[in-house]
Order: structure tokens, then C-alpha cells, then sequence
């Protein structure tokens, strides 16, 4: 019996000789010149524009993720460029691949522990501070960090957090999820006696899912930002060298205890 293919098909785009449809809309008369970046890409992935208010969060969440200075991404990017200087495309592809629990991944983390307790698009918020619980006791339980909270830098606060918290305020998004976060800070600190403020990837967890996305979509966000950081170490990287330096120093300092007559 013949197999019955099932029909190749996308809603997201379509493209004929003198057309380019994204989304329904056409691409050169309705989105060139009428969309940011940012706008674009909500186009790209709900299907719909967003309103202003949503640009406006959405927006601050992708800004937040571009950049964070010489992380370990970013010198996976610079060092993979060293070595394929011919493929700028494999260094941003290198950092990218280091976007995971604990770095920007954490974003997709604490939004899950979220919405695991406070499912999108439920209308009773039960006890917030009972949820707050539940989500401590079940990663302090296992003996695991509590995502989006705390920050190996950034002490006492990972300053962008307020921010992003003064623009879901500002736009109207400040709601259940914002409340959540916070509470699980308290929460958490009050059960270690440690400071653990919320730090940019639970706003960015919490704004997300103010905005409806579901947490599996939101490390996309990290990589969407981040690559536009990485294109740019790499750009500065070209210019002003340093991944060379950063291979040689390790080299050298990591087998100098076994090289004839190295110092102590």
C-alpha cells in the first residue's frame, strides 16, 4: 500500500516571483519601514504585531539579553573565531551553543518553575505566597539554586532587574508573574539568610509570561539577543585581539607546574 504523504506546509511565509508574504503581511509595503527588530521577530513568532505596551516589554526584554561583557559565550566566540576566521557564522554559532541553565537559559528555567504552579491563561492565582513555597521547597529539596534569583556579580541587586520591573509597571504588565518572582526571593532568603534579589533572567521569566509566552520559547530570546552581542565581540575581536592572549595565558599558566625549571 502507498505511503500517503501528509502536505509540506507553513503558515509563517510564503515568497513568488515578485511577492514576499511573512505572517499575511507583505514583507517590502507592510513591514520594511514600519517595524523594529524587536516588532518583527513578535511577528515571527505568535502570528500577530504586538500593541505598543507589549513592544515596549518585549522590546526591553531582548536589550537586556544582547549583552554582558566577556562571558564564557563570548569567549567561546572569540576563540572559535581565531581558529576559522573565515566563518564569523560558526564563532556566533560556538558562543551560542553556551546558552543553557546557567547561562541566559535561566530565563526558560524560572519561567517554567512559574508557570508550573501558575499555568498561562489560568484565571484563579490561588495563594501566591503558597506557590512561592512550593517553588522553594522543591528546589531547595533537591539541593538545587533556586532560578532567576541572586547573582555570582551583580550584589546586593542585579540592577536590571528593578528596571525591567519599572517597565512592566510603566506598560501595564505588572502583574501575577512580577508579584511571583518577588515573592520567591523572600521566600528563598528567608529559608537560606542569604540575599537572593531577583536578578534579570526571573524578570525576564516573569515579564515573559505576563506577555503569554510559554516557557519553551523564552531561551530563544537569549539566543535571538545574544547573537547580535556575539557578531559584535567578534567584530571588536578582529580588531583588537584578546582570544589569542586568553589561549596563550592558559597554556603557559596551566602547565607551567610540570615544564622543566618553572617556578613555583
Amino acid at each position: 500500500m502507498a505511503h500517503m504523504h501528509k502536505p509540506l506546509r507553513t503558515d509563517i511565509a510564503w515568497a513568488t516571483t515578485d511577492q514576499i508574504n511573512v505572517r499575511g503581511l507583505d514583507l517590502p509595503t507592510q513591514i520594511l519601514g514600519h517595524m523594529t527588530l524587536s516588532d518583527y521577530s513578535f511577528l515571527q513568532l505568535t502570528g500577530r504585531s504586538p500593541s505598543n505596551h507589549e513592544a515596549y516589554v518585549y522590546n526591553a526584554i531582548l536589550m537586556t539579553l544582547v549583552e554582558h561583557g566577556l562571558t564564557p559565550s563570548a569567549l567561546a566566540a572569540r576563540l572559535t573565531y581565531i581558529g576559522a576566521p573565515e566563518s564569523l557564522q560558526s564563532a556566533v554559532a560556538a558562543g551560542l551553543c553556551g546558552l543553557g541553565s546557567v547561562f541566559v537559559g535561566s530565563t526558560e528555567t524560572s519561567a517554567k518553575m512559574m508557570t508550573d504552579v501558575l499555568p498561562l491563561g489560568t484565571e484563579d492565582d490561588g495563594n501566591l505566597e503558597e506557590h512561592a513555597r512550593t517553588i522553594v521547597d522543591r528546589f531547595i529539596g533537591k539541593g538545587e539554586i533556586v532560578p532567576g534569583i541572586g547573582h555570582p556579580l551583580h550584589k546586593p541587586i542585579d540592577p536590571r532587574a528593578p528596571r525591567l520591573f519599572e517597565i512592566a509597571e510603566e506598560a501595564g504588565f505588572s502583574g501575577r508573574y512580577v508579584q511571583l518572582i518577588q515573592l520567591v526571593s523572600t521566600e528563598a532568603e528567608r529559608r537560606t539568610g542569604k540575599e537572593l534579589p531577583v536578578n534579570a533572567t526571573g524578570a525576564i521569566g516573569a515579564l515573559s509570561s505576563e506577555l503569554g509566552f510559554d516557557w519553551t520559547v523564552i531561551r530563544g530570546f537569549g539566543v535571538m539577543a545574544r547573537a547580535i552581542g556575539l557578531v559584535g565581540h567578534i567584530l571588536e575581536e578582529s580588531a583588537m585581539p584578546l582570544a589569542k592572549e586568553v589561549w596563550q595565558r592558559a597554556e603557559d599558566e596551566s602547565s607551567a607546574h610540570i615544564r622543566p625549571g618553572a617556578s613555583a
